[in-house]
This record gives structure tokens, C-alpha cells and sequence, in this order.
């Protein structure tokens, strides 16, 4: 694996867009410093430390996260790329609605450079509310503890916050286009996942905290755990890539056409039905409703509101029963969504495709539903244990939950699939050009 990292940099055009791409992850790293006008930061800080202390999670903890650390000291990153994936999931959802955009996805190219500037100008229009509310949120102190956070509050703080994070919310999503089309990777996913992955310090910090190494009178974790919880991270990690690249392979048979002189078709081949089909979405989604009321119920000083904010808290049973429900429903809910089985059934009967013993047309269709909904719910079970599992892992251990996330929920799913999305591309190169890859039998690819 070590030789195949330094292939990559024998080959002179890869070699440039890795460059290109680091450059860029670079300004987004700096981006995150660079402070909103008008807002105390280390006040900022302050209430995000004490809101992450006496409750189990907020909406704001979940931008924060995506931001790499933006939000909590409301940089000019704080909106991070969230409500770029937040238009693109609407989307998502509309073309399934609308007819004329479920046509206007299926003109090729011209129809998908178009259904791109719909969610740009969707982005724009979602951080522009967003950063509207986050400034009108800022400027009121008794939402913050007594905190001051804005020293002059008023239309031009507002105005001028919506303007500043607005106009980075857009920057971010030009450097994750410009990633996608002269750098190697995914753009906006690997910008989400260096903003992850730049949290990890934090974590190793707090974690060294708690071990004190040079002070053994004061450690309040034993080497035992550590240990412990070095072998649960690759188990949870190896399981994840399992889950991730596990594939359910439907065999396809397109029979014999004969035009002219030539013969057509003829050729086997197969569908990857992946078991996780929804990716990290159904994660997403779960969270952005459970902790919406936690987050409304925690900003509003009321005996009542405090309660339903308590029993909302990752601690609570009911908040983990309710989070892995509404996790295996968001499952099939956006595999059913981005997944046809007609469409497909009925574009395999167009080009002569069937699968063998299965009849096509509607029979066809029905037969990947079936196979559809069954592989669904393994990695719909498997999705809501990792998202749960850090929260078990902080109770059981005793660990901050910054240490504990890394075990499981978003970012580790997010952190996997990028890298293993991003490897596949570079071995891809590598392998174009008679260089070996990064495993040295077989390729990165699904399991059956």
C-alpha cells in the first residue's frame, strides 16, 4: 500500500490534481478561521460548551459538526456545505413529484447542468434564510445565558451576516465543484470529511485528558479501556466497509440481435443492489427531526420545555429508541425514492435485458422490490446501531462524546465511504497506467 502511495506521485497529471486538490482543502481549513464581523466568538464558544454539557445534542451541534468547527464560533464557514446538501436532498425529493423535473433529469447532460444550477440557486436561497435566522438567533442575550454575544446589534449586523455567510457557503460550494472537476474526489464530500476529520485532534486531546499519562493519581481512564476501545474502533470500522461495499449482484442476460450483418447483445452482466442504498441520508434525516423539538425546548427557559429537552437527550432511552425507528424508516422511505424498480425492469426490456428464470416487465420489477426490501433492512438495522452506538459507548465508558462519535454515527460513516470512494478513483488511475493498486490481490470493490 505504501509503494502504491508513492505511485501516485510518479504519474505527472494525478500528481497535479492531488496537489490541486490538497491546495484547496487547504483554503477551506483557513476559511474556518476567519471570524463573522460583529460576533464575540469566545463568547460563542462558550455557549456551545455549556449547551453540549447539559443536553444531548442540538441542530447546532450537527452544523457544527459539518462545518469542522465553524459554527461555534460563527466563521465565515459556520453554514459549512449543509444547505447545499440540504437543496440537493429537495431536490431529490421534488423530482419524484414533479414531472417536468423527473423529465428534465433524463435529457442527459444538458438536463443534469441544469438540475446543478437548480441546486445552486437553491443553496443561495437556503443560506440565506439559514444566516438570517442564525443573525436575528445572535442578538438576542437572554437565548444565550446572559452571554453578549453581538456588541451592535441590528439591520446592518443582519444584513451584513447574511451577506458574509451566504457568500461562504457559496465559496465552499465552488471549491467542491472545482475539487470535482480538476482534483481527484468528490468535492463536497471530502470537503465534509476534512471538517470531520479536523475535530480529531480535539478529541485526542480530551482523551489524553482523561488518561494523564504523566499523572497517574489523576486519570480517570485505565489503560485497559484504551486498549478496549483501540480494538472496538477497527471492529467498527471493518464493519462499516462490510456494510458500505456489501452489494446484492443480480445477474442480467441480454439476448441476440442480429441488424444487418452484425449481431448485437448476447453479453451477461449484472445489477448491484447495495445494502445500504440510502448512504448516511436516513442518519441525516433522523437527526434533523429528533432534535429539532431538543434543540426549540432547550433555547426556551421554561420548567416544561426543560423536560421534554431532557428526555430528548442521548442518555434517555426514548431518544435512542425513537432515533433507530426513524432511522430504519428514512431507510426505505429513500430507497424507495432513489430507487425504480419499474424504471429499471422496464429500461432492461427496451435494450433486450432479462434475468434468467424471471420474466420481464412487471415480474422483473416485482422481483427487485422483493430482493430490494430484503437487503434493505440489514443495513437499515446495522445503520441504526452504528448511530446509536456512540452514545453507548460515552455511557458505558464514561468518555466526552466528541471521543465517542468517532466510533460510530455521521462522521465515521461519512469519513469510511469518502475514503473508500476516493481510494477506488486512485487506484482506478493507477491501474490505467500499468501501476499496481492498493491491494495487491483483487480491487476495492463490493462484496457479493
Amino acid at each position: 500500500m505504501l509503494q502504491a502511495f508513492w505511485n501516485l506521485f510518479k504519474i505527472p497529471d494525478l500528481k497535479k490534481k492531488i496537489l490541486f486538490t490538497l491546495a484547496l482543502i487547504g483554503v477551506y481549513r483557513v476559511g474556518a478561521y476567519i471570524p463573522t464581523p460583529g460576533v464575540d466568538g469566545a463568547m460563542l464558544a462558550q455557549f456551545f460548551n455549556n449547551m453540549s454539557q447539559t443536553q444531548g445534542g442540538t441542530l447546532f451541534g450537527i452544523m457544527n459538526m459539518f462545518s469542522g468547527g465553524a459554527m461555534e464560533k460563527l466563521t465565515i464557514f459556520a453554514l459549512g456545505i449543509m444547505p447545499y446538501i440540504s437543496a440537493s436532498i429537495i431536490l431529490q425529493l421534488l423530482v419524484t413529484i414533479i414531472p417536468a423535473l423527473e423529465r428534465m433529469s433524463k435529457e442527459g447532460e444538458a438536463g443534469q447542468k441544469k438540475m446543478i444550477q437548480y441546486t445552486r440557486y437553491g443553496t443561495i436561497i437556503l443560506s440565506v434564510i439559514q444566516a438570517f435566522f442564525i443573525a436575528l438567533w445572535l442578538e438576542n442575550p437572554a437565548r444565550f445565558q446572559g452571554l453578549k454575544i453581538v456588541e451592535f446589534p441590528g439591520w446592518s449586523f443582519r444584513i451584513l451576516t447574511v451577506i458574509t455567510l451566504t457568500s461562504g457557503t457559496a465559496f465552499i460550494m465552488w471549491l467542491g465543484e472545482q475539487i470535482q472537476e480538476k482534483g481527484v474526489g468528490n468535492g463536497i464530500s471530502l470537503i465534509i470529511t476534512v471538517g470531520i476529520i479536523s475535530r480529531i485532534p480535539t478529541a485526542m486531546y480530551q482523551l489524553m485528558s482523561l488518561l494523564s499519562p504523566f499523572n497517574p493519581q489523576r486519570s480517570q481512564l485505565q489503560p485497559f479501556v484504551l486498549i478496549l476501545m483501540t480494538v472496538m474502533l477497527f471492529v467498527v470500522v471493518a464493519a462499516v466497509i462490510v456494510i458500505t461495499q456489501g452489494q446484492r449482484k443480480i445477474p442480467i442476460q441480454y439476448a441476440k440481435r442480429i441488424v444487418g450483418r452484425k449481431v448485437y447483445g448476447g453479453q451477461s452482466t449484472y445489477i448491484p443492489l447495495r445494502v445500504n442504498q440510502a448512504g448516511v441520508i436516513p442518519i441525516i434525516f433522523a437527526q434533523s427531526i429528533i432534535l429539532f423539538p431538543a434543540t426549540i425546548a432547550g433555547l426556551v427557559a421554561n420548567p416544561m420545555m426543560q423536560k421534554i429537552a431532557g428526555s430528548l437527550s442521548r442518555e434517555n432511552i426514548v431518544y435512542n429508541v425513537v432515533y433507530s425507528t426513524l432511522i430504519i424508516f428514512f431507510c426505505y422511505f429513500y430507497t424507495a425514492i432513489t430507487f425504480n424498480p419499474i424504471n429499471v425492469s422496464e429500461n432492461m426490456k427496451k435494450y433486450g435485458g432479462f434475468v434468467p428464470g424471471i420474466r420481464p416487465g412487471r415480474a422483473t420489477a416485482e422481483y427487485l422490490d422483493f430482493i430490494m426490501t430484503r437487503i434493505t433492512l440489514p443495513g437499515a438495522v446495522f445503520l441504526a446501531i452504528i448511530a446509536i452506538f456512540p452514545s453507548i459507548i460515552s455511557g458505558w465508558l464514561k468518555i466526552p462524546y466528541l471521543v465517542a462519535s468517532f466510533f460510530g454515527g455521521t462522521g465515521l460513516l461519512i469519513i469510511v465511504g469518502v475514503i473508500l470512494d476516493t481510494m477506488r478513483q486512485l487506484e482506478s488511475h493507477l491501474l490505467m497506467r500499468h501501476y499496481e493498486g492498493f491491494m495487491k490481490h483483487g480491487r476495492i470493490r463490493g462484496r457479493r
